[in-house]
C-alpha cells in the first residue's frame, strides 16, 4: 500500500524523497521493498526461510552420534547417567560430546530413562481426607519444642486442637518427648 501511494504521489508530480519523508519511510526502504515485490510476489519475510536451512557448523555426525549411544551403552556405563559418564571419559583423557549432547541424544534414541537397578519413582496415594462439619468432630495433635532457660534444653508442650473451630482442647508440658506422653 505504501508503495502505491508514493506511485500516486510521484505521477502527480511529488519528489520521491517528500513523498517518503511523509510516510515515514526511507527512500532506500522504498527500493528494497520494490526490488523484493520484483523479484517475488509473496508478502513473507524471507529471513525466516533462510534461517531454518542453516545446520550449524558444529552438530554432530552420525558417527558421532552412533558413538555416544555405543559408549553409554557399554557394561561399565550402562547403569550410570550422563552427568557421570562424562566426567568418567574426562578422567581417561576422552571427549567424545558434552553432558547435554549424551542427554539430548539418548532422548532421541529412547534411551533416557533410569539406568541400571534404580526403581522408578513409586507414586503414593494421597491419605485419606478428613473433614469437620462441626466443632468436637475432629482433633488433631503436635509437639512443639519451648526453649528453657539452659542452653541445649527444651521442653515438649504437647498440644491438642480442634480441627473445626482451632481452638485448644487440652495441652501439657513434659521434659522429654515420648510416645507415653504423647
Amino acid at each position: 500500500m505504501a508503495i502505491k501511494l508514493v506511485d500516486e504521489a510521484m505521477e502527480a508530480g511529488a519528489r520521491q524523497m517528500k513523498a517518503c519523508q511523509i510516510m515515514g519511510i526511507d527512500p532506500r526502504t522504498l527500493r528494497r521493498w520494490k526490488n523484493q515485490q520484483r523479484i517475488s510476489r509473496e508478502t513473507e519475510d524471507q529471513r525466516k526461510l533462510a534461517a531454518a536451512q542453516r545446520i550449524p557448523a558444529n552438530k554432530l555426525s552420525e558417527a558421532e552420534r552412533e558413538q555416544i549411544i555405543k559408549t553409554c551403552n557399554l557394561p561399565e556405563y550402562k547403569s550410570l547417567p550422563p552427568s557421570q559418564i562424562v566426567p568418567i571419559l574426562a578422567d581417561k583423557g576422552e571427549y567424545i560430546g558434552s553432558e547435554s549432547s549424551f542427554y539430548r541424544i539418548l532422548r532421541d534414541a529412547d534411551q533416557l530413562n533410569r539406568r541400571g537397578r534404580a526403581e522408578p519413582p513409586k507414586v503414593h496415594p494421597k491419605p485419606k481426607g478428613f473433614n469437620a462439619t462441626g466443632p468436637n468432630q475432629l482433633w488433631s495433635w503436635d509437639i512443639t519444642y519451648l526453649a528453657s532457660t539452659i542452653r541445649g534444653i527444651f521442653y515438649y508442650l504437647y498440644l491438642i486442637e480442634d480441627v473445626f473451630s482451632r481452638k485448644i482442647v487440652g495441652w501439657e508440658i513434659h521434659e522429654s518427648e515420648s510416645a507415653a506422653h504423647a
